[in-house]
């Protein structure tokens, strides 16, 4: 998803610079507090590991799921750093 807010003529959107991680997963046993290990880009690894908590853990069923994205602000067109941009 893409924003142009026109007044201030900037474009907010996700950043895709070469070799930026699109997101970082990670969750919290909200009984005990571990942590699982981050993981970048897919959600599949902590998913696994909630799975493998409970398990572990049979009282352990809720879990704090927390994404990281990131993004980037670049001028639009008409704003005068585009042009010094390009």
């Amino acid at each position: 998803m893409h924003s142009i807010v026109k007044a201030a003529e900037w474009a907010q959107g996700p950043e895709t610079s070469e070799g930026a991680t699109q997101a970082i997963y990670s969750a919290l046993c909200m009984v005990c507090g571990t942590e699982a290990p981050a993981s970048d880009d897919s959600p599949e690894p902590v998913e696994i590991w909630a799975l493998k908590h409970t398990g572990l853990n049979p009282a352990h069923r809720q879990y704090k799921a927390m994404v990281e994205t990131y993004w980037r602000v670049t001028p639009a067109e008409g704003n005068t750093h585009r042009e010094r941009d390009a």
